[in-house]
């Protein structure tokens, strides 16, 4: 029902991720992200592994509904898929 993420705690990997979005920024990619150098620091000093969860409202709506399909609930009917 829900879609669950795991964080990325490593340090050396996180920078190395940063440093690509720096390079495709100033290849002219406008949707590239800067490098957030504090949470690099603070990836160094040991962030605990975290992960995350999350219900959409369609999936609430099709519980709430006893829906037997997301589709039935999807609130953009011309997102649908026919």
């Amino acid at each position: 029902m829900t879609s669950v993420i795991h964080k990325l705690n490593d340090a050396e990997d996180q920078n190395e991720r940063f440093d690509a979005q720096v390079a495709a920024k100033e290849a002219g990619d406008d949707e590239a992200m800067f490098k957030d150098e504090d949470f690099v620091v603070a990836l160094e000093h040991g962030l605990p592994p975290t992960a995350g969860e999350g219900l959409g409202i369609d999936r609430l709506a099709m519980l709430y509904a006893n829906a037997p399909s997301i589709r039935d609930v999807i609130l953009f009917p011309a997102m649908r898929q026919k």
